[in-house]
């Protein structure tokens, strides 16, 4: 069961939320917040294995209340749900800690993967924010870029492409009719040969080969 713990300032946003999410077999929502003090007690408290996150919020807002969480508990899992997808609170949230980044227009469905993904380890990015991070390390042209590909296998060529155009393990499985396990494996291999940290520079390495 995925332990979900959602934080926005609306009401009628976390109500709809706590519906979607405890509609959803496998998982409950254990808490809500209304502001990001109240969260950073809640997220002490009932340890959910995802909090869904607003930024904008009066007090306390959402970067900072992440910043504390994850300060207070390294391994939390927390995916901002945002309205505001520009570089001003998207670059502020990842340095803060949020292992992934959503818009509030993105479909339930995208949003309920995205919530399973982050439980799981991975980090769930809307493709245009993906895109946006892959187009910024782009241009900023760093001075250690990732490896190139080297001895790759076509599946995991083929992984890596998809990985570069912002599909999630589960997308990939089904796009490849492979299991999602086999997908990691394939994941964990190119992150060893190429020397990338996670699946952002995976991203951008594809983007490098072309």
């Amino acid at each position: 069961m995925i332990r979900v713990l959602l934080v926005d300032d609306q009401q009628l946003i976390r109500a709809g939320l706590r519906m979607l999410c405890d509609a959803e077999p496998g998982m409950e929502v254990v808490g809500e917040a209304g502001d990001g003090r109240v969260a950073v007690e809640l997220a002490a408290r009932l340890a959910p294995d995802v909090i869904v996150m607003d930024l904008r919020m009066p007090g306390v807002d959402g970067i900072t209340a992440t910043s504390r969480i994850v300060a207070a508990r390294p391994a939390a899992r927390v995916l901002v749900l945002t309205t505001f997808g520009d570089d001003d609170h998207l670059y502020p949230a990842l340095q803060a800690g949020a292992c992934g980044f959503l818009l509030k227009d993105a479909p339930p469905a995208e949003l309920l993967s995205g919530i399973r993904q982050a439980a799981s380890g991975e980090s769930p990015f809307s493709q245009e924010v993906l895109r946006r991070l892959v187009r910024r390390a782009v241009d900023a042209r760093p001075a250690t870029a990732p490896r190139g590909p080297a001895n790759l296998t076509a599946r995991e060529q083929e992984v890596l492409d998809l990985v570069g155009e912002g599909l999630s393990n589960t997308e990939i499985a089904e796009r490849m009719h492979i299991g999602v396990t086999t997908v990691k494996t394939h994941i964990t291999a190119l992150m060893s040969k190429t020397g990338s940290p996670n699946r952002v520079r995976l991203a951008l390495l594809a983007h490098h080969a072309g």
